[in-house]
């Protein structure tokens, strides 16, 4: 048998037409714009995202047909609206993943300064689907593992004065379900890993119900209240500039 012949009839990996299919609807630039939106962690309607991502509410149902049917999103009506969420935690890891990866080759001056405005404050700081992003994640990453509450030595994993310290801040931590209780996530401004998993999304509410942080707009941007910047230096001896 000729080397052509083996390789015609050596059989596929099983996994790559479904993989095939998975980068087939991302690679559209309107579904990845929805896609990018709904890592704030909330549910938007169609009309919501059809105006983000400048498109028809015609067109965009169509876009938000194909990614539910693939597994990304899931869907809830209420009346008339029907709104839309990531699907879970892994799809908002996917796309913050890939957004890293793309985010060098894709930067540009911004426009405007209004844009140039947000873009700061995303840089400051975000949500990244359930836990906090950008150089305020950065910043309470580095402090957790300064304090020896989070090792990075071989991969993140909560240290026993780390799982103490949540207990304490009354901060509960599910560790009975699949999702991993640390995980890294590349952070697309900053080029590093914060903390992300069932501890960064648990971390992430604690400090939106304590008034730490408060959303900035109605993009992922997130501030710092001054109560929060008083509890983040107490706690975990961060410094204000560090949260500018």
């Amino acid at each position: 048998m000729s080397t052509g012949e083996r390789v015609r009839t050596r059989r596929a990996d099983p996994v790559a037409p479904s993989l095939a299919a998975l980068a087939g609807l991302i690679a559209d630039e309107t579904r990845a714009a929805c896609l990018l939106a709904l890592l704030d962690g909330r549910a938007w309607t169609a009309g919501e995202l059809a105006r983000h991502a400048g498109v028809a509410a015609s067109t965009l149902s169509e876009h938000l047909g194909k990614l539910v049917a693939g597994g990304l999103l899931t869907e809830e009506r209420q009346g008339r609206h029907r709104y839309v969420r990531l699907a879970d935690a892994r799809v908002a890891h996917l796309v913050e993943d890939l957004a890293s990866q793309a985010a060098p080759r894709a930067a540009r001056r911004p426009r405007t300064l209004r844009e140039s405005s947000a873009g700061s404050a995303m840089a400051r700081g975000r949500t990244c689907y359930d836990h906090l992003a950008g150089r305020l994640g950065i910043a309470l990453t580095d402090a957790l593992t300064a304090r020896g509450l989070l090792r990075q030595d071989l991969g993140f994993a909560l240290t026993d004065a780390g799982l103490n310290w949540f207990g304490t801040l009354g901060i509960g931590l599910d560790r009975t379900g699949r999702r991993p209780l640390v995980r890294a996530c590349l952070d697309w401004t900053e080029r590093r890993p914060h903390l992300a998993g069932a501890a960064g999304a648990a971390l992430c509410r604690h400090a939106f119900d304590a008034g730490w942080c408060v959303r900035i707009g109605s993009e992922r941007a997130v501030g710092v209240t001054p109560a929060g910047a008083h509890a983040l230096s107490d706690l975990l001896g961060i410094e204000t500039a560090a949260l500018r």
